[in-house]
């Protein structure tokens, strides 16, 4: 049981016993279908928890330099590593930091792939592939429509791939179950079936959820093992929510309660636009402990109001069992997946702490932020 009273606000609070939990899960995934799962960075990258991640994960995915810095700094290998685009004066460190390099285009490879023919050891090259299929309904989040700038559609490919391509890689999926991945592979495979042959490896990018409650990771399993024995290669996986799925919190305060026209608001020392940005841009409605998520009537009702100037920086209403005063706790739950990696520092408010509710029940504070942090920021 966590003891609040320790807890600093706001903080984001990562329960190491629940990311144990996850990682035990997807270890046991990758173990029955002789498959590799790797962290991505853009859904996690707290590497306070890295020394954890090694232990059932070997790899991580970076999209940039500064990612590919942590996954050799803090999780002590090389990167599986895939960008938009890659920049000429930071692909020489990239190479350096990089056991696999995916490019998002043909003209992309041919640019650099001179200087991986000749870096001295080797780099494993895959293109990253728009199989034009996705069940992702939210525009902001699919990257498969067919003017994507997200991967090379077939209509650029003919019979074989360039020379030096090892790999075919997709990421079409978003917090998506293994049924969307099994239709997902049917349009793959009709796509670029007559490519996979010529690769060591498919990377089936992230998106696949498999530690939400209720997803079938045996239907899972199932069809990753018939992909991999029937096209005799490589298969990666490499999921960031999943990484992280339910494992911590965001502990934030009351500060005020504002009404105006019949509505209460609650003022929070947190905020949506800068602390969990994709409430705004999914959008979605987080679970805050203890309360519910529709208004009752009869009950203390409050929208949830950030503490930026912003005028959107709220949520809508939530019911409570009693009425909230300053200094009342609010806990929104599931607040480590692509929170801390998006959170930006806009009216100079302050960012949370960040903080690992330990398995035997002690409290390790990992940071603090303060002004410093928000002024470097800036010139």
């Amino acid at each position: 049981m966590i003891d609040y009273s320790k807890i600093p606000s706001p903080c984001y609070l990562l329960e190491e016993s629940l990311l144990r939990r996850n990682l035990e899960l997807m270890n046991d995934v990758q173990e029955r279908a002789g498959i590799s799962i790797i962290l991505a960075f853009k859904g996690f990258a707290m590497w306070s928890a890295f020394p954890l991640v090694r232990q059932y994960l070997k790899g991580a995915t970076a999209s940039s330099l500064s990612e590919a810095k942590l996954c050799f700094e803090e999780m002590k290998t090389k990167s599986h590593t895939y960008a938009v685009a890659y920049r000429d004066q930071e692909f020489d460190e990239i190479m350096a930091l990089s056991s696999h390099i995916t490019f998002n285009s043909l003209s992309q490879y041919e640019r650099f792939k001179d200087n991986v023919v000749a870096y001295p050891e080797k780099i494993s090259c895959g293109i990253r592939v728009n199989p034009e299929y996705s069940e992702v309904t939210t525009d902001l989040y699919n990257p498969s429509s067919p003017t994507s700038r997200l991967g090379m559609t077939a209509a650029h490919f003919g019979e074989r791939l360039p020379e030096g391509i090892e790999g075919l890689h997709f990421h079409v999926l978003c917090e998506s179950t293994s049924f969307t991945l099994e239709n997902t592979l049917k349009a793959f495979e009709e796509k670029f079936g007559h490519l996979i042959p010529q690769v060591k490896w498919v990377n089936m990018g992230g998106g696949h959820l498999m530690t939400k409650k209720g997803y079938d990771t045996a239907h899972l399993v199932s069809i990753l093992k018939a992909f991999r024995e029937k096209w005799g290669v490589e298969v990666i996986l490499e999921p960031g929510s999943a990484v992280a799925w339910e494992t911590g919190d965001l502990v934030s305060t009351v500060l005020d309660v504002v009404e105006n026209s019949g509505v209460k608001t609650a003022i929070l020392d947190a905020s949506f636009t800068c602390h969990m940005p994709d409430c705004l841009e999914m959008p979605y409605k987080p679970r805050i402990r203890g309360a519910k998520m529709d208004p009752e009537k009869g009950k203390p009702t409050y929208r949830m109001g950030g503490m930026s100037c912003l005028a959107g920086d709220y949520m809508s209403e939530y019911s409570f069992d009693k009425e909230l005063q300053p200094g009342d706790l609010i806990v929104f739950e599931d607040m480590i997946h692509y929170t801390m990696v998006k959170t930006t520092t806009f009216n100079g408010v302050p960012h949370p702490s960040i903080g690992i509710w330990k398995e035997d029940n002690s409290f390790q504070l990992i940071r603090e932020f303060g002004y410093e942090d928000y002024r470097n920021r800036l010139s």
